[in-house]
C-alpha cells in the first residue's frame, strides 16, 4: 500500500509538458551608474564599478579611424592602430609582450571606420603597473621599420589570400560595388594592395600626432575600483599626455550616394563549389533615431537563426547552410545586405527566394511573428552586458557615437513599443528591392545563364583583380 502511495504522488508531481509555458515579461535591465570625470590635460574619463571580481578593464578610445583615413592613403589608421604595441616606450614588441604577460594582463589594439582603441584587462592588484604599459603604447609608440616591414608582408598576404577565397572575396566586392572606389566604405579598412607598398613610417607618425591625442579620446574604466582610488593613479600614469598640432576640425564623413536601380554583378571565381550572395545597398547611421523599429525588422528578416531568410533558405529548401541579413550602422550610413553561401547549382533558385523575403517584408508583419522578435531582442539584449569587458565595449559605442547615457537602458521598452506599422514603414523606407545591387561571387559558367533568366537587371562580369585596383 506504501508503495502504491508512493507512485501516486510521483505521477502528481510530473511536469506538464503538453505545451510550452507562457513566456514572461521582458527583463528589467539596471545598468551601473556611468561617473564622468577628466584630467588635468582634458582627456575625458568614464567610470562604472563593477566589483563582481578583482579585475579591471580599461579602454582608451579614439574618436578616429579608418573614416579619417587621408584620400589616396586608405588604411594608414588600422595599420597605425596594428603598430602601437609593436614597441612602446623603451620596450621591443617582445619585450612588451612579456611585461604583460608577467602581470597576468592582456593589451590589444584595433581600429575599425569610426574608431581607434587600446584596450587592457588587468587584475585590480597589478593595475598601476599595467596602467603604465598601456600609457607606453598609447602615447610613446616608437614605429620599428622591421616591424612595419613585417606587419605590411602580413597585410598584403591577406589580400593575396582573399583572391582565393570566395567568403573572404564578397567582403570586399560588395561594398566596392555598392560604396565604389573613392569613398571610404569602398575599400577594406585594412587599404589596398597598392597604398600598402607605399605607406612609409612617416605616413604612421603623421597619422598619429594628428589623432591620438587627449582631447580627441576618452578612458573608459570598469571593474572592481572607485573613482577616488583610481583618479590619482589614472592622472599620473595619463595626465601628461598632450595633444600636438592644432585641434581636429569637426566633420563627419558625408554619406554615401544611394543606389538608383537593380543591378546585378557576377564576380568570377572559376570551379568555386558555392556562390557567396550579397544583396544590398547604402543603410542607415548608428544614430538613425527609430534603432529599436530596425533592430526589430532586422530580427525577423534575417538577424535571427528563426528569421524569415534563414528558415527559407536553410530549413525548407537546403540551399545554404546559413543566411543573414545586417543594418552595419557607423558614424555615417553602412551598407544594408542580405548574404548567403548557396549551392552553385542553386544559385538562381536562391536569389529568387531572396526577393521573395525582401518583398515580403514590407508587407505588413503578423503580430505573432512581431511579438517573438521582440522576445527574443529583450531576453537576450541583457547578456550583452555581463563581464566587465562587454560593459566597456557598450560604454565605447556611448562615447564614439555620442548616445545619450540612458541609450540603453531604455532600449528594451523602446524594442516593446515597436508596431507593426513601424515596421513597415521602415522597411519601405530602407529596403527597396528594386533599387539593390546583387552581388554574386562564383563560377560564371555554371551561374550565369540561370541567373539571367531571372531578370533581375542588367548583368555586369568582373573579374577578381577589378577588385582590387
Amino acid at each position: 500500500m506504501a508503495v502504491a502511495a508512493v507512485g501516486m504522488v510521483g505521477v502528481a508531481q510530473r511536469p506538464d509538458r503538453s505545451s510550452p509555458p507562457p513566456p514572461g515579461p521582458p527583463p528589467t535591465l539596471r545598468l551601473p551608474a556611468i561617473q564622468k570625470q577628466s584630467l588635468s590635460n582634458g582627456l575625458r574619463v568614464w567610470i562604472v564599478e563593477h566589483h563582481e571580481v578583482p579585475l579591471t578593464q580599461v579602454n582608451l578610445v579614439l574618436g578616429s579611424g579608418g573614416a579619417a583615413d587621408p584620400t589616396g592613403k586608405f588604411g594608414v589608421a588600422s595599420f597605425t592602430a596594428a603598430m602601437l604595441d609593436e614597441g612602446a616606450g623603451s620596450r621591443s614588441a617582445i619585450e612588451l609582450a612579456d611585461a604583460i604577460d608577467f602581470l597576468g594582463a592582456t593589451l590589444s589594439t584595433s581600429s575599425s571606420f569610426d574608431q581607434s582603441a587600446v584596450r587592457l584587462s588587468a587584475p585590480v592588484a597589478k593595475l598601476s603597473d599595467a596602467l603604465a604599459l598601456m600609457a607606453d603604447v598609447a602615447f610613446r609608440p616608437t614605429f620599428p621599420v622591421a616591424e612595419i616591414d613585417r606587419l605590411r608582408t602580413e597585410r598584403l598576404t591577406q589580400l593575396v589570400q582573399a583572391r582565393d577565397e570566395p567568403e573572404a572575396l564578397i567582403q570586399v566586392a560588395f561594398p566596392r560595388i555598392v560604396y565604389g572606389r573613392t569613398y571610404r566604405y569602398g575599400t577594406p579598412a585594412i587599404g589596398s594592395e597598392v597604398v600598402l607598398k607605399a605607406l612609409t613610417r612617416d605616413d604612421l607618425l603623421a597619422f598619429y600626432r594628428r589623432h591620438y591625442r587627449p582631447d580627441n579620446a576618452t578612458l573608459l574604466i570598469v571593474g572592481d575600483i572607485t573613482a577616488t582610488a583610481v583618479m590619482p593613479l589614472v592622472e599620473r600614469t595619463f595626465g601628461s599626455w598632450a595633444a600636438e598640432g592644432p585641434a581636429l576640425a569637426t566633420g563627419d564623413l558625408a554619406a554615401a550616394p544611394q543606389l538608383k536601380a537593380r543591378r546585378v554583378y557576377i564576380v568570377d571565381k572559376p570551379g568555386a563549389t558555392q556562390s557567396q550572395i550579397r544583396i544590398g545597398c547604402v543603410g542607415v547611421s548608428r544614430t538613425a533615431p527609430d534603432e529599436a523599429t530596425i533592430d526589430v525588422l532586422n530580427t525577423i528578416l534575417g538577424g535571427a537563426f528563426t528569421s524569415r531568410l534563414n528558415t527559407n533558405l536553410r530549413e525548407e529548401h537546403g540551399y545554404a547552410y546559413a543566411a543573414s541579413s545586417e543594418f552595419d550602422r557607423r558614424l555615417a550610413p553602412g551598407p544594408f545586405f542580405a548574404a548567403a553561401g548557396v549551392q552553385t547549382d542553386k544559385t538562381a533558385d536562391a536569389l529568387k527566394e531572396c526577393f521573395k523575403e525582401l518583398d515580403g517584408i514590407l508587407k505588413i508583419v503578423p503580430d505573432d511573428e512581431l511579438e517573438k522578435a521582440k522576445r527574443y531582442i529583450a531576453l537576450s539584449f541583457p547578456g550583452k552586458f555581463e563581464t566587465t569587458g562587454d560593459l566597456a565595449d557598450k560604454l565605447e559605442e556611448l562615447a564614439v557615437y555620442a548616445l545619450p547615457d540612458g541609450t540603453f537602458a531604455t532600449y528594451i521598452e523602446r524594442v516593446q513599443k515597436v508596431t507593426a506599422a513601424d515596421l513597415q514603414k521602415a522597411a519601405i523606407r530602407l529596403i527597396q528591392p528594386r533599387k539593390l545591387a546583387v552581388v554574386i561571387v562564383g563560377d560564371r559558367k555554371a551561374i550565369e545563364a540561370s541567373v539571367r533568366a531571372l531578370r533581375l537587371g542588367p548583368v555586369t562580369i568582373l573579374q577578381t583583380e577589378d577588385l582590387f585596383k
